[in-house]
């Protein structure tokens, strides 16, 4: 059965997505074609479209990496899934576990390799992730990047945990789900953000801490008060260059912190030069995780019963709309779109 896909021309805004019809997919050897439930946008999917991505989108590219649905074909060999089967994807198409290499990083659903922004997807057997089932599909098509991003950050390579003290810097949906998987790990969390309002949801969904930077421009000063003057020992720095420096004074001797994914270029701005001092730490960019990691994290949401964050959801065919309102609104949590 014929379904519908929406294609990208990036560099042309959002009058680069359209429609087309799609034909299912045939399966070949160790593929699976999946029935899209639901998908959810994620920041690359702004800067692929923009053309400011690491990677250059493929002209007509199938967009967006997040998703779920259910398994309605598959190929020989298949013994990762089977039909009828609900299922997610991987960022990547063939990180299964171990160390990340340039060359498996190159390989992207939605950015070379067509996404989720259809009736169907044609998934490699490899990226096949079952999801957990007390997720609805808006929840579970919310897991891929920006959720396994956090968790990799706070699991790797030395996990969080009791008596350890979480920060995070931002409200976007890393930040979120950064809070959400800090607390499952039994460690305090520390998040900084920009209003009375977003302060308030943070506690809600876990924070012990919330410092609004408009009132405390030197959160980095408080974070250390409210340390002892130890510091944190996990940063998840989801915002990027303008907040690191305070995100490193604020960490502790010995501190893990962790710079999120790709971030757009940010016109006249600088790395101060002395940005580390005399601190001892270890700051990794990392993009995303692997198969592995992506199973772990759902083993724990499903032991703590924890649900991503979810915005908005929108009907496919308002897709373009989803894409303006994650551009121009202030979304908290995910913005998905669902297929019926």
């Amino acid at each position: 059965m014929n379904g519908i896909a929406y294609h990208l021309e990036p560099q042309r805004g959002l009058d680069g997505l359209t429609t087309r019809e799609q034909p299912m997919p045939e399966p070949g050897p160790h593929q699976v074609v999946v029935k899209v439930r639901a998908t959810a946008l994620n920041r690359r999917d702004i800067m692929l479209m923009d053309g400011n991505y690491v990677l250059p989108a493929t002209p007509g590219v199938v967009p967006l990496v997040d998703g779920v649905g259910e398994v309605v074909a598959a190929g020989a060999g298949v013994t990762r899934a089977a039909l009828g089967d609900r299922v997610a994807g991987t960022y990547f198409l063939a990180w299964n576990d171990g160390p990340q290499l340039q060359a498996v990083s190159a390989q992207q659903y939605g950015a070379n390799h067509d996404g989720w922004l259809a009736t169907y997807v044609l998934l490699e057997e490899d990226s096949v992730v079952h999801v957990p089932e007390f997720l609805t599909d808006a929840e579970a098509a919310s897991l891929t990047c920006a959720s396994l991003v956090a968790w990799a950050a706070l699991t790797k390579p030395v996990p969080a945990g009791p008596g350890e003290t979480v920060l995070t810097t931002g409200t976007g949906t890393v930040a979120l789900a950064a809070v959400q998987h800090a607390k499952m790990l039994g460690a305090r969390v520390v998040s900084i953000t920009s209003s009375a309002e977003k302060a308030e949801r943070l506690r809600k969904l876990g924070a012990d801490e919330v410092i609004d930077r408009n009132e405390v421009p030197d959160w980095e000063r408080a974070v250390l008060d409210l340390t002892g003057g130890a510091g944190v020992q996990h940063a998840v720095e989801a915002v990027g260059m303008p907040t690191l420096p305070k995100s490193v004074a604020a960490s502790a001797y010995n501190a893990q912190v962790t710079l999120i994914g790709a971030f757009a270029p940010a016109p006249g701005q600088s790395q101060p030069p002395s940005l580390f001092g005399g601190k001892f730490l270890s700051i990794r960019r990392i993009a995303v995780g692997s198969r592995a990691d992506f199973e772990a994290m759902n083993t724990m949401l499903a032991e703590h019963r924890v649900r991503p964050v979810i915005d908005r959801v929108y009907p496919f065919e308002q897709a373009v709309e989803a894409y303006r309102y994650f551009i121009e609104g202030d979304p908290f949590g995910k913005v998905v779109i669902t297929l019926p």
